[in-house]
């Protein structure tokens, strides 16, 4: 058996699912999984406190923490805003409610995997 899920879909939900666990461990509330809207997917969606955290799951197979961040170029930072915005909306939250861009980093092997966890990595 493999160290690491076969192919790209795998990997990403076996990711997603890392850093789900980690974030509701540190005391994150999930209000959604996979959310899609019009620009595109967000990967979670939490609550923390009262911020909301809209939060893009990058995997690598090595502990390159680094490329994680980079591979998250202009454009998809763009997208990810727009669809938070329209989540935003359908939700009917407020200007009140204070909202975060984090990335988590998983990276390594199912016996041994690397979590990293970026708060606040772009801007609105």
């Amino acid at each position: 058996m493999s160290n690491t899920p076969g192919n790209s879909y795998e990997r990403g939900q076996w990711a997603e699912f890392l850093a789900l666990d980690y974030l509701k461990n540190n005391g994150l509330e999930l209000l959604e999984h996979n959310y899609l809207g019009p620009g595109g997917e967000i990967d979670l969606i939490m609550l923390d406190n009262n911020v909301i955290v809209f939060i893009e799951v990058r995997y690598r197979s090595n502990n390159n923490y680094a490329g994680a961040i980079e591979s998250i170029d202009h454009r998809k930072c763009e997208r990810i805003i727009k669809t938070s915005q329209r989540y935003l909306q359908n939700h009917r939250w407020t200007s009140r409610n204070i909202c975060r861009f984090d990335v988590m980093t998983v990276s390594g092997s199912i016996d041994k995997p690397g979590i990293g966890w970026i708060k606040n990595a772009f801007q609105a």
